[in-house]
């Protein structure tokens, strides 16, 4: 990360299919070596598995998920008097969304599924259902950092 000037966050192109930023974020962590069609039919595959055993909207499926594995709180580590504490600090809205997506896709390609579909299709579900190895992560995060919240006064 450069000290002199802050990195400049290029615009996201929606998708195609929902119209949404969000979904192409999804796609472009799911894709392998440039393979954006591969990724995309994916993503969209898994919304719609996922959204036929929830008897829902892909795009509602998918947003509730997302709402439902989004840290509020990390902790990260400050050296204070050559000890180092973990201080627990909030989280901004974009590095949510992008912690979120990351714990998505990771967990779901960890699944024992056989394609990469079903694999996101059943993390989706799980995460809609506040169950799953991302809401697991998400939940492990939030205990860390209520954990160490005698350090907060520690924060910068």
């Amino acid at each position: 990360m450069s000290r002199r000037n802050r990195a400049v966050v290029r615009p996201v192109v929606a998708d195609p299919v929902y119209n949404s930023t969000v979904v192409t974020k999804v796609i472009n962590q799911v894709m392998l070596d440039g393979k954006r069609s591969i990724a995309q039919s994916v993503v969209y595959d898994a919304m719609e598995i996922a959204a036929k055993k929830l008897s829902a909207e892909p795009m509602d499926v998918f947003t509730k998920a997302l709402e439902n594995i989004k840290p509020v709180l990390e902790v990260k580590a400050r050296r204070v008097g050559g000890s180092t504490y973990q201080v627990p600090m909030e989280i901004r809205p974009e590095r949510r969304q992008t912690l979120a997506i990351r714990w998505l896709v990771l967990y779901a390609r960890q699944r024992s599924e056989r394609k990469m579909a079903n694999k996101l299709a059943g993390e989706l579900v799980d995460a809609y259902n506040n169950a799953g190895a991302a809401f697991k992560k998400k939940e492990d995060v939030h205990r860390m950092a209520e954990a160490n919240k005698a350090f907060a006064s520690y924060r910068w």
